[in-house]
């Protein structure tokens, strides 16, 4: 990670779970980290709890608000300097039949799983052709984008599968223009986090799912994108996927 020393990364979604890992993960590394969420009191401690506050940036962020992204980015840059790290880690999911679920459920997850995770890859790569220096863009998905597994799955799954599909899409376009950044997905299985609450409505449900098997923690997605960005400039890893080892699908 010397590569990434005093670089500056950005991670969305960073007010709980994987999100508050990588970024403490990342400022253990001494790279120079930004981050946002709705809710700016989950955030703008984590500088301090990680020791490391002249390298820390937060900042109250509508994702879904095309302008405060644009905002924020500007703001990450005059504060530092241009981007070289992205982490799309925001997203959001809920459990429902295709047959029954609310629209609006799955407008703000395509809205928040793909749309926002493309307009924060296209914001961070115009400040990489600022420096035009080694960039890196880590997009969060998940084991739902490799197989659709029963119960309810349907519209998160097709987010997370356009995921994979804008992973390899970035990566041709980045091949086309030999620009030097690489583009990565980590795909979790099962992780403890407040995902699962939020998925099923119930906190009662989410103890169940987490208590059916030894569950992955946030800390070891951080593993898997230090893994990820720590690779040479020649290695680019494409997608990996971790799930805990008692879960079947």
């Amino acid at each position: 990670m010397d590569q990434w020393k005093d670089k500056v990364a950005v991670v969305t979604g960073a007010s709980s779970g994987i999100g508050r890992a990588v970024a403490f993960a990342l400022l253990e590394q001494g790279m120079r980290v930004a981050v946002c969420a709705r809710r700016l009191e989950k955030i703008e401690t984590i500088g301090e709890e990680a020791g490391h506050p002249e390298r820390f940036f937060a900042k109250r962020v509508d994702l879904r608000n095309e302008g405060e992204v644009h905002s924020f980015f500007a703001d990450v840059k005059n504060h530092w300097q241009p981007v070289h790290v992205l982490i799309n880690n925001a997203g959001l999911g809920y459990a429902g039949t295709l047959d029954s679920q609310p629209v609006s459920e799955w407008r703000e997850m395509l809205e928040l799983n793909v749309i926002t995770l493309s307009l924060c890859t296209q914001v961070a790569l115009t400040q990489m052709s600022e420096h035009d220096q080694d960039s890196h863009i880590v997009h969060l998905g998940s084991m739902s984008g490799h197989r659709v597994p029963a119960k309810s799955n349907g519209m998160y799954a097709a987010s997370k599968y356009a995921v994979r599909a804008l992973t390899e899409s970035l990566r041709q376009e980045l091949h086309e223009t030999g620009r030097p950044v690489r583009v990565s997905s980590i795909s979790p299985g099962l992780v403890e986090t407040g995902f699962a609450e939020r998925y099923s409505g119930s906190a009662e449900a989410a103890k169940k799912t987490y208590r059916a098997l030894h569950c992955l923690q946030s800390e070891d997605i951080a593993s898997a994108v230090l893994y990820v960005l720590s690779q040479p400039a020649h290695v680019q890893v494409h997608d990996v996927l971790i799930r805990p080892k008692n879960q079947a699908l």
